[in-house]
């Protein structure tokens, strides 16, 4: 094999059309890697893991090229490829023609020409919170898309849209439909009487989905951002949104979706229903309370609907048990599904190493390996940071799953895919891909490496519940729709004991 490292100053495209040309590069014969992408640390980590030597010097500002080939011909091919792609995109990007109307510089201008009611900001946190309190102060509601957007920020952001009797929906607020409009990543569900908020991204896409499978519909699903419900930001949107869905006539029933939150917020919140007469499940992750299907399942007998058996698909050829001893490897995309397994899993495998911890649980960075029993979330700060979400660029976690399956110590590997508007357009063959790899791999090594997906989605979405599923069954893999299910399957395949109190015995809030 023939590599090469070529480092560009000053040549800027966004992680998204990097990742276009660096799926395209992948296509020319002799190729065997393309990792093109703007010179961030976290970039630079993953080309230095993946073998390329890269010099020292690059930047954020410069755009690093590093391609694996067979021979010097297909290097040179690999280039030219790159040449073409990138052209395409620039000849894509002027196409449109000439205008004489001067377009509006900034979100309010915007707002002002148009008359819009609602603005999605997606622009980097340092600058994000300006072009939000820009619309704010037009009179919009905001989704705010950005992450690394400081917590002050967001709190005075969220007073400001609170004195001007608007919603902000973030910072890092993943997932939203408003009217039936699905906004940043969100999945194909049918209309409905439920209201959902959510401070939580793929949290909120579990609860839709499992609806959906139900037979029931959702009317809006406002997001927060995963910290609304913290101490420190007070439930600040929660509020506006439970008075926006206690005025809308097509919600009869709210639920409230949010990593674990602070006790004196979610208190708060009850009092606030109770005042408003809006009747509300809570699906609020944390010791002791009900996981997400459990709230799904209590709320569809709340709403007096039948709780349904939740598909599963299981692995094609056998999927074994893993040897004693080994550990359980969590690879998320989500967030809250995250969390979910961490709070499942440590009821009988005791603390779990995480890069988004559970309180007193210990902390490892998500670019280092970690040992024993740990879930990392790819969708984190740290590993966005010039980077696209994983659900829309998997590829750091896709090298991840190739490694777990060289490792000896792991036993299990539990993953998600998170289908719907936003996300990958053929996230399944890629994830099978992976799979078949890393179990190849621990074949190879004289091991079993069972593997288990929850999927999220419906079968609306553009890549299609069942096909999905079925690709990564193929692949070795046991689907499920239920996180929770995925995340007791997993620890039965360690041996180990995972509750599995019945739902309508489950106390929620």
């Amino acid at each position: 094999m023939t590599d090469s490292v070529e480092i560009r100053r000053g040549v800027y495209h966004d992680s998204v059309t990097l990742m276009q040309v660096s799926q395209r590069v992948r296509t020319t014969p002799g190729v065997a890697d393309a990792l093109i992408g703007m010179g961030t640390e976290l970039n630079l980590g993953l080309m230095r893991e993946t073998g390329f030597d890269v010099p020292d010097g690059a930047g954020p500002n410069d755009l690093v090229v590093a391609l694996r080939a067979q021979d010097d011909d297909a290097l040179a091919a690999g280039r030219e490829m790159l040449t073409a792609v990138l052209q395409e995109l620039h000849e894509r990007s002027r196409a449109g023609g000439a205008t004489t109307e001067v377009a509006p510089r900034t979100v309010g201008s915007a707002a002002r020409r148009t008359g819009a009611g609602l603005a999605l900001v997606s622009t980097p946190g340092q600058h994000a919170v300006l072009d939000a309190l820009d619309a704010v102060n037009a009179g919009l509601s905001v989704m705010l898309f950005s992450d690394n957007v400081p917590v002050a920020d967001e709190i005075a952001l969220k007073d400001a849209a609170a004195a001007r009797d608007v919603l902000v929906m973030g910072p890092d607020c993943g997932t939203a439909v408003v009217g039936g409009a699905a906004l940043g990543f969100a999945n194909v569900v049918r209309p409905g009487r439920i209201g959902v908020v959510a401070a939580s991204g793929t949290g909120a896409q579990q609860v839709m989905c499992l609806l959906d499978l139900a037979g029931e519909g959702v009317s809006h699903c406002l997001g927060l951002g995963g910290r609304d419900l913290s101490a420190e930001v007070g439930g600040r949107s929660a509020r506006q949104a439970l008075r926006a869905l206690a005025a809308d006539e097509a919600t009869e029933h709210v639920v409230i979706v949010s990593k674990p939150a602070a006790e004196e917020v979610v208190a708060d919140l009850e009092r606030l229903a109770a005042e408003l007469g809006v009747p509300v499940s809570w699906a609020t992750l944390g010791r002791g309370l009900p996981d997400l299907t459990a709230a799904v399942e209590q709320t569809l007998a709340a709403v007096g609907a039948d709780v349904p058996a939740w598909p599963t698909w299981p692995a094609e050829g056998s999927s074994g048990q893993a040897p004693a001893g080994a550990s359980l490897r969590g690879l998320f995309c989500g967030g809250t599904l995250a969390d979910e397994a961490m709070v499942i899993a440590e009821e009988v495998l005791g603390p779990v190493v995480s890069n988004i911890p559970l309180a007193g649980s210990p902390r490892v960075s998500g670019s280092e390996r970690a040992q024993g029993h740990a879930v990392l979330d790819f969708g984190d700060d740290e590993l966005t940071q010039g980077r696209a979400h994983p659900m829309i660029d998997p590829s750091l976690r896709l090298e991840r799953i190739r490694t777990e399956g060289a490792d000896p110590t792991c036993g299990v590997l539990l993953l998600d895919l998170v289908l719907g508007h936003g996300a990958h357009p053929d996230p399944a063959g890629e994830l099978a891909d992976a799979v078949r790899q890393a179990r190849a791999t621990a074949t190879g090594q004289g091991r079993d490496l069972p593997v288990v997906v929850t999927l999220v989605g419906t079968e609306s979405d553009p890549q299609g519940l069942v096909s999905c599923a079925e690709a990564l069954a193929a692949a070795g893999a046991s689907v499920f729709t239920s996180n929770a299910q995925a995340v007791r399957a997993a620890l039965s395949l360690l041996g180990a004991a995972p509750a599995t109190t019945p739902a309508t015995e489950r106390t929620a809030r």
